[in-house]
């Protein structure tokens, strides 16, 4: 499967930003905790949509359910400015009632669609343990014969990665700017 450079730009910072959650400073699970109270911050999340999806888009983990991979599969394709509507998307999706909630909030939003969006493709790449970026290796070579010409799923060129990192480092400044501590 091909994964555009936006989403594989964002699926580490994705997940970097879900890890983060996950354990407090004494090594106790409270991702759950950390996501309801990230989920009550919802109003003032949603300044960062657009500048840094990713940290807002972990109020949906486990909030989408993939009925249609297929969908989500073709979502991955594409780059952020090519986006299907939201409403045409959402078919391929089961939203349990307080994810729902949260999705007339953000859709309210200017760049609220584009966000779901943008949501839905990290969680479904989170959720596909297939998803996962692969190191270049000797194993992909097979692969690379038949899949002359087509990007392969974790490559990034040296622009795409600097890219990520500027989108992550701009992301981090803003939270330090919001009066947050910035994560080492």
């Amino acid at each position: 499967m091909r994964i555009s450079p936006f989403f594989l730009g964002l699926r580490s910072a994705y997940q970097a930003e879900l890890d983060d959650l996950t354990f407090d400073s004494e090594g106790r699970d409270v991702l759950r905790q950390r996501l309801s109270e990230r989920r009550k911050e919802l109003n003032f999340l949603l300044q960062m949509i657009e500048l840094s999806p990713e940290m807002v888009a972990v109020i949906f983990h486990q909030g989408f359910h993939f009925k249609l991979p297929a969908v989500m599969d073709h979502l991955l394709t594409h780059e952020a400015d090519e986006f299907p509507d939201w409403d045409s998307l959402a078919h391929a999706l089961h939203l349990p009632p307080w994810a729902q909630d949260l999705t007339q909030v953000v859709r309210k939003e200017p760049m609220g669609e584009w966000f779901l969006t943008v949501a839905a493709g990290l969680e479904y790449m989170h959720s596909k343990p297939h998803a996962a970026p692969v190191a270049k290796n000797d194993n992909l070579a097979d692969e690379s014969a038949e899949d002359e010409g087509d990007d392969h799923l974790g490559e990034f060129d040296a622009d795409e990665e600097n890219d990520a990192r500027a989108r992550e480092e701009a992301g981090a400044d803003w939270m330090v700017e919001q009066g947050f501590d910035r994560k080492d």
